[in-house]
């Protein structure tokens, strides 16, 4: 018999040596992978309700136009405004937008492009047929409407 017992060893702590790394790691993972919101609301909505809907899935060919009562009634006045990325605009400023629009993607990918149209259930059908009009006039003949899912009644 010795006179020194062996002591039973359990198992190794964990090394959290590297633990700061990888959460780092991950922290710049999501500050590079997120994206910004692209554009502030100027125009407030309540997406009208739409039973059978579809998600869009390129949304990089998608231009969005928004209407809607101004958030800042003061500033733009009352009825429906048009906004077009961060600012107000009018029915005749849509033909830039969307040429620019088309100008930002490739040759091959410009017929694939989408107008997204995000309307305020209370925007008027006058408003919304002046900007159909004048996308017909360029050629943007994809237009698509932007809902809430609502219920069937």
């Amino acid at each position: 018999m010795s006179k020194f017992k062996k002591k039973k060893k359990g198992l190794p702590p964990i090394n959290t040596a590297s633990l700061p790394d990888i959460v780092f790691m991950l922290l710049f993972f999501f500050m590079v992978a997120t994206t910004m919101r692209e554009v502030s609301p100027l125009v407030s909505q309540k997406l009208p309700t739409a039973v059978e809907i579809k998600k869009l899935s390129e949304k990089r060919l998608i231009s969005t136009i928004y209407v809607g009562p101004a958030t800042d009634t003061k500033k733009y006045g009352d009825g429906d405004k048009i906004q077009l990325n961060d600012k107000i605009a009018s029915v005749g400023d849509i033909r830039n937008f969307m040429y620019a629009a088309r100008d930002a993607v490739a040759q091959d990918e410009q017929s694939a492009m989408t107008t997204l149209i995000k309307s305020d259930e209370k925007s008027t059908v006058g408003t919304i047929n002046d900007i159909e009009k004048e996308l017909r006039e360029i050629n943007a003949l994809k237009v698509t409407y932007a809902t809430r899912q609502g219920t069937d009644k």
